[in-house]
C-alpha cells in the first residue's frame, strides 16, 4: 500500500516532469528525500544542456550532493516518475540511496525489473529497496501525452 508520504513526494516529482515537458524535454522528474525533507530536485534536461547524462535522477543526485555536502546519501529515498535506466541506476547505487520509488515502468530501458534489474544483481555491492507503480497512471499519462503532442506537431509540419 502506498503511503501518503510517497504520494506527496511523487507528486513533487510529477510537477518537475511537467516542467521538463513544457521546456521540450522528455517529462521525467525526480526528488531525493532525507529525513522527510527534499534535498535534491531534478528533471530531464539532456537537450537543453547538451549532456546525455542529464537525466532527472542524475540532476537530483547532483543537487542532493551539494545540499548534503556528500556524494553518499544513505538513508535517502529517490522518487522518480519513470523507472531508472542503467546509467541512473548505477549512479543511484554509487550514491548509496536506500530506497527508489518510481511511477511508470520503462519497457525499453528500465533497469529496475523491466529490461534488467541492477538492484537485484548479487555481484554489485549496494542494493536499494525498489518500489514501483506509485502514481503510475499519472506518470505514464504525462509521458504519453507529451509524445502524442510531439507526433501531432511533426505530422502537421
Amino acid at each position: 500500500m502506498t503511503s501518503e508520504t510517497d504520494l506527496t513526494f511523487m507528486n513533487e516529482a510529477l510537477a518537475l516532469a511537467r516542467e521538463a515537458g513544457s521546456l521540450g524535454e522528455v517529462p521525467v522528474g525526480a526528488v531525493i528525500v532525507c529525513d522527510g525533507e527534499i534535498v535534491g530536485r531534478g528533471f530531464n534536461r539532456p537537450i537543453m544542456s547538451s549532456d546525455p547524462t542529464a537525466h532527472a535522477e542524475v540532476m537530483a543526485l547532483r543537487a542532493a550532493g551539494q545540499t548534503l555536502g556528500n556524494y553518499r546519501m544513505p538513508g535517502c529515498t529517490l522518487y522518480v516518475t519513470l523507472e531508472p535506466c542503467a546509467m541512473c541506476s548505477g549512479a543511484i547505487q554509487h550514491a548509496r540511496i536506500a530506497r527508489v520509488v518510481y511511477g511508470a515502468r520503462d519497457p525499453k530501458t528500465g533497469a529496475c525489473g523491466s529490461v534488467t534489474d541492477l538492484f537485484a544483481e548479487p555481484r554489485l555491492n549496494h542494493h536499494a529497496t525498489v518500489e514501483s507503480g506509485v502514481l503510475a497512471e499519472e506518470c505514464g499519462r504525462t509521458l504519453s501525452d507529451f509524445f502524442a503532442a510531439r507526433r501531432r506537431r511533426t505530422e502537421s509540419a
